[in-house]
């Protein structure tokens, strides 16, 4: 990770990255449906809406395997490209979604928690279901075994502890989906978004790309191991804003200092990135903490600026988002920066 940075870096000083890199726009759902949770559904006339928004705008919609190998490579993705995914496995994307993206012919994929699947929930996709949209343009990802808080380490773990722990989870998971259905994307997505620089680290060690909830076009500046994805439910899954977010461009991002997202004794925390700035617009980059508004960056130099909250960030999950208009195509730039972190007291707000 730190390695491609460095490249990225020595590529800004040689100027070798003068042309804007294009991007893949990663949507993220949980539920297509009337009868659940509001904050993490979209109906299935929303969802239908969006899947013909993204026909009759001629996007081109890929496999996620298929962006990742290019995003991998720090290869370019055409313009308009986009991945549709959901997260947890519930029953009613193959009840409902399903039907809408064969008929449009899209790919998709569905991230699954091994636990849920073996406890025959009713509500969750059991392995017949997995294998039947698996053979019409799914693929099964990996979510963990219990859809558990990654992060945390639980009374008296030592870290060596956690991490055995964590890798049990991820490998008993996968093994599971490739012997079920037949595939091995070795991506996990973050349970709830939430990872930290040891869990980072563990999935690079893995061999395991990490996706998130942050908001963000992926693409060749993007980690590896902090792939960000645009959440599509409740207010977030408006056509106005929905249609920005799918224009958007991968924020050239070359060096960042202050990404650890597990907040300790941090609850302001600042953040310092450096761009390759040839195609931002850079007077008009403007940043946004999440519960405090809008807050203009101080750069540092012409390739560099800071963001640091003025209040302290609360408990539990928070973000930074920086976004700047391109000078060449009609997109925004997007950044987002998570940030999860306990109690003063050193406990975690329910969920």
């Amino acid at each position: 990770m730190m390695n491609r940075m460095m490249s990225l870096a020595l590529a800004l000083t040689l100027g070798l990255l003068m042309a804007p890199a294009q991007a893949v726009v990663i949507l993220q759902y949980h539920h297509v449906s009337e009868n659940t949770p509001a904050a993490t559904s979209v109906t299935p006339a929303q969802f239908e809406q969006q899947m013909a928004y993204l026909v009759e705008q001629q996007f081109d919609v890929v496999p996620l395997e298929t962006a990742l190998r290019a995003i991998r490579a720090g290869e370019d993705l055409p313009p308009k490209t986009v991945v549709i995914t959901f997260d947890d496995g519930y029953r009613n994307i193959a009840d409902n979604a399903h039907p809408i993206l064969r008929r449009y012919g899209f790919p998709y994929t569905v991230f699954v928690n091994l636990a849920p699947i073996e406890q025959g929930r009713s509500n969750m996709m059991d392995w017949n279901t997995l294998r039947s949209i698996a053979r019409e343009g799914a693929t099964i990802g990996n979510h963990g075994y219990a859809h558990e808080h990654m992060i945390r380490l639980n009374p008296g773990e030592s870290q060596a502890q956690w991490a055995n722990r964590i890798r049990n989870s991820i490998e008993q998971t996968e093994a599971a989906i490739q012997s079920e259905v037949g595939h091995s994307l070795k991506a996990l997505a973050y349970p709830y978004g939430e990872y930290n620089q040891a869990l980072r680290a563990l999935l690079d060690e893995m061999g395991y790309i990490g996706i998130g909830q942050h908001s963000g076009a992926a693409g060749p500046y993007s980690s590896l191991t902090a792939l960000p994805r645009y959440p599509v439910a409740g207010p977030y899954a408006d056509m106005d804003s929905l249609r920005v977010k799918m224009h958007s461009l991968n924020m050239p991002v070359v060096a960042i200092d202050g990404e650890e997202s597990e907040l300790v004794d941090r609850r302001r925390p600042s953040l310092t990135i450096k761009l390759a700035v040839e195609d931002v617009r850079t007077n008009q980059l403007m940043c946004f903490i999440q519960g405090q508004g809008a807050k203009t960056p101080t750069w540092l130099d012409d390739h560099t600026f800071t963001i640091q909250a003025d209040l302290p960030m609360p408990a539990g999950r928070s973000r930074y988002n920086c976004t700047a208009p391109s000078r060449s195509q009609s997109g925004f730039y997007w950044f987002s920066q998570p940030w999860v972190q306990a109690n003063p007291d050193g406990s975690w707000p329910e969920e």
